[in-house]
């Protein structure tokens, strides 16, 4: 591996899908700055079920401006709550707008990172900068829906987080504005037939090739 060598990953895929760990695991490996999209949506669903801004949007500019990514990453945003809020709350292009200026922020001044969540090689990473790799993650709604529930402590029935989860995938496919698409050149990554380790030495091969060339 060339230590410093540019490296832009996306990864995409639905909830619960793996990819968060997934992209962990390779921002570790390859020393990436880590960005996960996601976790941004939720933040701003947690501040607005929060304070009930009137104007969310004027409100989440303002509040963004004054954290830091680190800062959101640290928080606890895995909530069924803020699951079912956020699923809503991305549909909203002025939304995505807010947030896709706080994360091209980030990946304007990053030539080694790896982004992850729904519209990341479709959108976020398309043009300028271009992904070098894009992985797209699916796993049955079965162990979605289990990984999820331990996730959660088994604080919410099974079920529910099963017809939360089938929900949320649904309005993503479905939502006008940049919807969850997988390219026509991400290597798609089934993470309910791949333990961890498989995960991880499958993406390797891929991201090992193009640092070689």
């Amino acid at each position: 591996m060339v230590k410093f060598k540019k490296l832009i990953i996306a990864c995409d895929g639905e909830s619960a899908s793996g990819k968060s760990t997934a992209a962990k695991l390779i921002s570790k490996k390859y020393k990436l700055l880590l960005i996960n999209s996601g976790l941004i949506y939720r933040y701003c669903s947690k501040l607005i079920i929060k304070e009930k801004p009137k104007n969310p949007i004027l409100f989440l500019k303002k509040r963004l401006k004054k954290i830091s990514y680190k800062s959101i990453s640290k928080q606890n945003l895995h909530t069924e709550e803020i699951s079912n809020h956020v699923a809503i709350l991305a549909k909203n292009k002025k939304i995505r707008n807010i947030v896709n200026e706080f994360q091209m922020k980030m990946i304007k001044k990053n030539s080694r990172i790896c982004v992850e969540g729904r519209d990341i090689a479709s959108k976020i990473l398309a043009i300028n900068p271009k992904y070098d790799l894009a992985f797209y993650f699916k796993c049955s709604l079965k162990v979605a829906a289990f990984r999820r529930w331990i996730d959660l402590k088994k604080s919410v029935p099974l079920k529910e987080v099963k017809k939360s989860l089938k929900i949320r995938t649904s309005l993503d496919k479905k939502r006008k504005n940049s919807p969850l698409v997988k390219v026509r050149d991400a290597i798609l990554v089934r993470s309910d037939q791949l333990n961890k380790k498989e995960v991880l030495i499958k993406m390797s091969k891929s991201i090992d090739k193009v640092l070689k060339n």
